[in-house]
């Protein structure tokens, strides 16, 4: 061989290992949450995908380091819907979270990035991050005393007549925008009992309301001194838009709390982004009840940040004693028996409960029912490349979902670390828990609970999410995914079938080679020949145009390990591994079910104990010689949904 072959094989081996070899990028610390952390860490190279990051984090004063998942390798996958022109690459990196943490707590957090092939930059990253505890008020802060409009009776000092006359020292008619005495940081607006409601075409409305029926407050809070409007505790506080479409645009406020207050007849209770405009940062939003609204509250905005929406009611106008959903063929019902199908249009007078874009939000304890959608990010389109302009770093927890035509709870234009954790939601026509889409993620649905979805989608992924971690879930009824997701993997879920006649258990399509599956349970509905379908291309092929012949079915449990090599793991197992668990009826697809009749506790020594795998930060809790399957570890607190202050008769009756 020449002295010229061998110089073009010697750069040819450099090359690939050059393109093989990984550069670390800017390390990116997201927003903090109360119970979790998120990180971002691009990278360049590293085209064989062996890079990997180990992560370990302590206390700050402990000594003991604890292992949280790796970060989550993402890059290249193709997030994509033609007919809105999305189109989307993920752009190389890690990204993961360090879980159920405490709040207000330091942590030591270390990440380890290492490639056989060899890290240029610096490969170790050590941060501290602190945990957000819960918004309060300041207690250094005035106290202005707000009272109803038709309140005649004695009053504590400062006093103010409505919510503007205290927030911003407004007068009547042109003089409602005359703004002398506004709030200041740190100042609590105590509300008194009574009715507080709009007279918008009233030009002295005593509440001080402009002509478009709308309270717009726009003043600045801080993290340590909020601007805080709460209930007094004398009684109940309705605040009433009289049939308004907006009742509070808070979208150029910052560090705001609404405590313990009614929301009640108007399209929007609170908006607080518009997409390219403006929105609030640091808004708070707890132990309020919604009623007869069409939006709880909503943001668009990339940078409205730092939310914490938690232990509120809501309560939409949708139908509440059937099931209908809003496409395709419907019945309506004439009294309590069901009649003949016909077609009939489905009106959206409520949308969600809660809508977010942005960072670092909070959505806990809620509960929800009768709307379009619960809780949701805003499907958004192609992220900013600004990684503090993203939907990243959002915790959906602990919320109850009850009767909703669209979904529980939508990721859908999230990027990266989202957890969905905890919830419980019964009654949803299309599907559960929706990616469509997530542009690289990760997301991680961990021990949420589904009860009739008669539509068989559990988890809606669809537009070609990526980056979607599934662990510990009960869903009472079928996943049956159309579409292709990449980077995709399933753990330690339960998933039963309810005998539905035209489809089998499990259906997932896979973009990339990168996708697994294992330590699940499975019933398979019976009758059904094609009970587990399976889609993915060869390994080795990263992202490819799947063809309808591609798909490939089995019919056991059995052929499908065999034929795939995922779920060697997996079994197959029956409504006796609960204590007490009844499946919706198939044939009844509009009809409601109610959360308190149903239980999802595993019976001790059933085929789902002791029958997952470990997973770091996720589940070193169990009880057993293994964690078990589904969202309930046997001998673990029972899960706690909705609002903490809530007791005795269910929310939404």
């Amino acid at each position: 061989m020449g002295f010229r072959s061998l110089s073009l094989l010697f750069l040819c081996a450099f090359t690939a290992l050059a393109q093989n070899a990984t550069q670390a990028g800017k390390f990116h610390v997201e927003h903090a949450t109360l119970l979790n952390l998120g990180f971002e860490w691009p990278i360049s190279g590293d085209e064989n995908r062996n890079a990997v990051v180990a992560v370990k984090y302590r206390k700050i004063g402990d000594t003991r380091w604890r292992d949280a998942m790796p970060l989550v390798r993402i890059g290249g996958e193709n997030v994509y819907r033609r007919r809105e022109g999305l189109d989307y690459t993920v752009p190389q990196g890690f990204a993961g979270s360090i879980l159920n943490l405490q709040p207000g707590t330091e942590y030591e957090c270390n990440f380890v990035m290492s490639d056989p092939d060899g890290v240029s930059g610096q490969s170790t990253q050590t941060v501290t991050v602190k945990t957000r505890v819960e918004p309060q008020p300041y207690t250094g802060g005035r106290t202005l005393h707000v009272y109803p409009p038709d309140y005649f009776g004695p009053r504590q000092e400062p006093n103010f007549t409505g919510i503007l006359h205290a927030y911003y020292g407004a007068g009547l008619g042109d003089w409602s925008v005359v703004w002398e005495h506004r709030a200041q940081p740190g100042d609590t607006l105590l509300l008194h009992a009574g009715l507080y409601r709009a007279e918008r075409l009233n030009y002295v409305d005593p509440m001080m309301t402009p002509f478009d029926g709308s309270m717009a407050l726009t003043l600045k809070g801080t993290p340590e001194k909020p601007i805080t409007i709460r209930a007094a505790g004398d009684g109940e506080v309705i605040i009433d838009g009289d049939g308004n479409h907006r009742l509070f645009d808070v979208m150029a406020s910052r560090y705001h709390i609404f405590d313990g207050l009614t929301f009640r007849n108007t399209d929007v209770a609170i908006f607080a982004g518009q997409k390219e405009v403006l929105g609030a940062v640091g808004l708070t939003v707890k132990n309020c009840r919604f009623e007869n609204i069409g939006f709880g509250v909503w943001t668009e905005y990339a940078g409205s940040s730092d939310f914490y929406i938690a232990d509120n009611v809501f309560l939409g106008r949708d139908d509440r004693f059937r099931l209908i959903g809003w496409g395709g063929r419907q019945r309506t019902p004439d009294g309590p028996t069901w009649e003949e199908p016909v077609y009939k249009s489905h009106r959206m007078v409520s949308y969600y409960a809660v809508k977010v874009y942005g960072q670092g939000h909070v959505i806990a304890h809620n509960a929800i029912a009768y709307f379009h959608d619960a809780i949701g990010i805003s499907t958004y389109g192609t992220p900013p490349s600004d990684p503090d302009q993203r939907a990243s770093s959002i915790d959906i927890y602990n919320n109850d979902l009850h009767l909703l035509n669209d979904d529980f709870v939508e990721t859908d234009g999230g990027v990266h670390n989202l957890r969905v954790f905890n919830n419980r939601g019964t009654n949803s026509a299309m599907g559960g828990y929706s990616a469509q889409p997530v542009f690289g993620g990760p997301v991680y649905f961990i021990r949420n609970t589904l009860y009739h979805s008669p539509n068989g989608v559990a988890f809606k992924f669809s537009a070609k999410p990526a980056g979607l971690f599934v662990y510990h879930n009960t869903i009472i009824g079928e996943h049956n995914a159309g579409d292709t997701s990449s980077n995709m993997h399933f753990r330690n879920n339960l998933f039963l079938g309810r005998d539905t006649p035209d489809r089998g258990i499990m259906r997932v399509g896979n973009a990339t080679d990168v996708n697994t599956s294992d330590y699940n349970g499975y019933r398979p509905n019976k009758g059904i020949k094609a009970q587990y379908s399976w889609l993915a291309p060869p390994k080795g092929q990263k992202i490819y145009e799947p063809k309808p012949a591609d798909w490939r079915a089995f019919a056991t449990l059995a052929e499908f390990q065999a034929g795939t090599g995922q779920e060697a793991h997996s079994r197959e197992v029956d409504f006796d591994i609960f204590e007490r668990m009844t499946p919706p009826d198939p044939a009844k697809p509009y009809a409601v079910y109610h959360a308190m009749d149903l239980t999802f506790q595993l019976k001790p020594r059933s085929k789902a104990v002791d029958a997952g795998v470990v997973i770091p930060n996720v589940n070193e809790g169990f009880t057993g010689s293994a964690p078990d399957l589904g969202a309930h570890e046997v001998g673990a607190p029972p899960l706690r949904y909705g609002p903490r202050w809530l007791t005795g008769q269910p929310f939404y009756r």
